[in-house]
């Protein structure tokens, strides 16, 4: 075979991975030949935010070529400009995805509000792409990325670990052995914000850092003067960046309870937030126009499906919780760092963490007593980086691609869309990405992106 041959196989075979189901096994190598690509071929990845995560998410992917990073920031994007010296160095994505032809592969691991445009520009452009979780601030953004990758037939992967670990698989091995019997009500908690939520726009205006380009920083967000409540982590807080606690951390809590109770999208949403904050001793009424609340019960419940009734899912966050269960052990701990899942089914319950790991039968005793089912769901073996990596070269989907992880995606930030209308109950249609009984939501289920950004 000649090497341009050669090149144009890889090439075509590279933009041919793609997309299906949760819980799909990608191989521990990928046989060489006719129609398949060879592990010891490496793929070119560039990343976009290469600071923070996406400093992560690029050393998980050193086993294959760095050409280029991006980020706005050159102090936050230095350790990993350091990591990888011969890659290609840029501040603005759209120059790089324009210039540079020999990229395979984009991670995108930038502030949420650019997660979006980022990862749709690449997918145009025919290359796979891993995105930090939430995969998207808005409804509509995730069900746009999960019908571009598979359009495009990208592989796909958001970045929520836990969803390659086998705490999920151990959890829901548990569920669908029968173990608590039918589930109808789950609650699930975190005790993020651990940043300042419920504030509001500071009124000074500090100088722009000459190491950051605060207007790419922005990207299609509207514009703002610079401060650095902003970054390089509170953003998280602002509903133009963020998705706050909700969005922080429910792409991981979730993840067992979407998988393991086959959730897609609930049938309505309602919320209660914390509308008061008391500095100084002096009570005052937030009005949640620019942050999330500092705390929040989110209520959704989702309808009967593949032989399992309606169910009704709470989600806590702000430091609230559930209620404890009787079954639990006056010394047992709730929660796992803080956050933790509590399933209730017809003949038990069960407790897991974060990822869906450590999983108990409550009380205790029934769990000692129960055998533990045989392992049905094959695990992965590699790192949630190499397994995406895997399907770039033709494998199996990535475990947690946008079939999965789009629709799940759509109903934590459902959660976030109630939040702005806290004791309204909306009533979602799904497929059409609708609120039926109160149209002004509606114009929160789509991006309004500033002029110079669009998908």
């Amino acid at each position: 075979m000649s090497e341009k041959t050669s090149k144009l196989s890889r090439r075509t075979l590279l933009k041919g991975a793609a997309a299906a189901t949760a819980f799909t096994i990608i191989p521990r190598h990928v046989l060489g030949g006719n129609g398949h690509v060879a592990a010891s071929d490496k793929i070119n990845i560039a990343t976009i935010g290469a600071g923070g995560m996406g400093h992560s998410n690029t050393k998980n992917c050193s086993s294959q070529n760095i050409v280029a990073l991006c980020d706005v920031d050159d102090v936050r994007g230095q350790k990993t400009f350091e990591m990888f010296p011969d890659a290609k160095r840029y501040k603005d994505f759209r120059v790089m995805l324009e210039k540079q032809k020999d990229i395979d592969a984009v991670i995108v691991a930038t502030p949420d509000h650019t997660h979006t445009v980022a990862a749709m520009m690449a997918i145009k452009l025919g290359k796979h792409v891993y995105v930090q979780k939430p995969l998207t601030r808005l409804v509509s953004e995730a069900r746009a990325l999960t019908e571009a990758a598979r359009e495009y037939k990208v592989a796909s992967q958001m970045g929520n670990q836990g969803h390659s670990a086998d705490g999920v698989r151990d959890t829901c091995e548990l569920i669908w052995d029968g173990a608590i019997g039918d589930i109808r009500e789950v609650h699930a908690w975190t005790n993020r914000p651990v940043w300042p939520q419920g504030i509001g726009r500071p009124a000074d205006t500090p100088v722009v850092p000459s190491t950051l380009d605060w207007d790419l920083w922005q990207g299609p967000a509207p514009v703002r003067p610079y401060h650095p409540v902003y970054l390089p982590f509170g953003w998280r807080a602002w509903w133009d960046y963020g998705a706050g606690a909700l969005g922080d951390m429910a792409c991981h809590i979730l993840d067992p309870v979407f998988t393991c109770l086959k959730l897609k999208y609930p049938e309505s949403v309602e919320a209660s937030v914390s509308m008061f904050v008391s500095p100084e001793k002096m009570w005052v009424k937030v009005d949640n126009k620019e942050t999330f609340p500092r705390a929040s019960i989110v209520r959704y419940k989702f309808p009967a499906r593949e032989g399992m009734p309606a169910v009704k899912l709470n989600w806590y966050d702000g430091g609230l919780m559930p209620e404890r269960p009787e079954e639990l052990g006056p010394d047992e701990k709730m929660s796992d760092g803080g956050s933790g899942v509590l399933f209730i089914g017809d003949k038990g319950k069960l407790l897991c963490g974060t990822y869906g790991g450590n999983p108990r039968l409550l009380p205790k005793s029934y769990h000692d007593a129960y055998p533990t089912p045989p392992k049905t769901i094959k695990r992965i073996t590699v790192s949630h980086e190499e397994n995406w990596i895997a399907a770039c070269k033709g494998g199996e989907p990535a475990t947690s691609n946008f079939e999965y992880s789009g629709p799940m995606t759509e109903a934590v930030v459902m959660g976030n869309l109630a939040n702005r209308y806290p004791q309204k109950k909306l009533m979602w249609d799904g497929a059409n990405m609708r609120v039926t009984n109160f149209d002004e939501a509606n114009d929160y289920v789509k991006m309004h992106y500033r002029d110079g950004w669009t998908l």
